[in-house]
């Protein structure tokens, strides 16, 4: 069996890679690999066409193939809040938090995440169209295999753009080169509070799987969970995990960024997340509305 992957050099899903490059699957008596398929929208339709039985990502990117969650059920998290940075050109020097600073920047971000970027803006008061915040795909971001992150930071190195929302890596990359600055970091306090909840990392699969083997599903959340006790006893591991996985720069980075996510690593979703997520997914147009009960949306094991 495979579990898929958006985006693979990167902090945002490394509890499922781990939870195959240390053997937990294994443990467990799993053969579950991981995959990377990119672009999101890509990964999300091979679970819906039946060619992968998992996916490892954004909690209501099942919803891109699985419309109001009909079909589809989330297994559990892979960590807690929303994992996007905001990063803008060093030069700018924009102070943490200050989105007032954003008037009229060019803003790279994946169309997926860019949605979350201009709801944070609009729920702090700042209207991307009415500001002139220009929320933008850079040529050849979207290609297969991609690491949108990575691909932004070197956006920003030859000055193209004058930030990006993304991955935890593509930050880490921007900040060791001195090329940009952390704005928002929504998990530990920047932008509208709620964003936190806008959505988290997560594992997803199909009620078919759910009916058919819940053993199996029980099994990848026990390892989620395993992996995350893992990764707290010693975090010398999130780098032994990705020894010829990641490039020898993204595998330097690894082990601080795992440190710093470890305080979110809970396999748990809430009630309350999901009806947050919900409300953030309808605001999107992405659900026809936000009254899906808890249920409707994560698998009952």
């Amino acid at each position: 069996m495979r579990i898929a992957v958006p985006d693979l050099v990167s902090n945002s899903y490394f509890p499922v890679i781990a939870a195959d490059r240390l053997g937990a699957f294994a443990a467990l008596g799993l053969d579950l690999k991981v995959e990377h398929i990119s672009p999101l929208p890509a990964c999300v339709k091979a679970l819906a066409d039946g060619a992968i039985e998992f996916i490892g990502a954004s909690a209501h990117a099942p919803l891109l193939s699985f419309p109001d969650w009909q079909g589809a059920r989330l297994v559990c998290a892979q960590s807690q809040g929303m994992y996007w940075f905001l990063v803008m050109r060093a030069d700018l020097r924009i102070a943490r938090g200050d989105l007032g600073a954003l008037r009229g920047r060019r803003i790279a971000a994946v169309p997926f995440v860019g949605a979350a970027l201009r709801r944070l803006l609009i729920e702090a008061d700042l209207d991307p169209a009415r500001e002139g915040i220009d929320i933008l795909v850079p040529p050849g971001a979207l290609g297969p295999g991609v690491n949108f992150g990575v691909a932004a930071a070197l956006a920003l190195r030859e000055g193209s753009i004058d930030g990006f929302f993304a991955n935890g890596m593509g930050a880490a990359l921007a900040l060791e080169q001195a090329i940009g600055t952390i704005v928002i970091d929504v998990r530990r306090g920047d932008g509208p509070a709620q964003a936190f909840s806008f959505t988290q990392p997560a594992i997803a699969t199909t009620e078919q799987m759910i009916a058919e083997q819940p053993d199996v599903v029980r099994k990848v959340q026990r390892a989620i969970i395993d992996t995350h006790a893992a990764l707290k006893r010693d975090r010398a591991l999130a780098t032994k995990a990705v020894k010829g996985l990641f490039p020898a720069a993204e595998s330097a980075l690894i082990g601080d960024l795992i440190a710093r996510d470890l305080p979110y690593y809970d396999a748990r979703i809430t009630p309350g997340f999901v009806q947050a997520m919900n409300r953030f997914a309808s605001d999107l147009g992405m659900l026809s509305g936000c009254d899906f009960d808890y249920g409707q949306v994560v698998a009952a094991l």
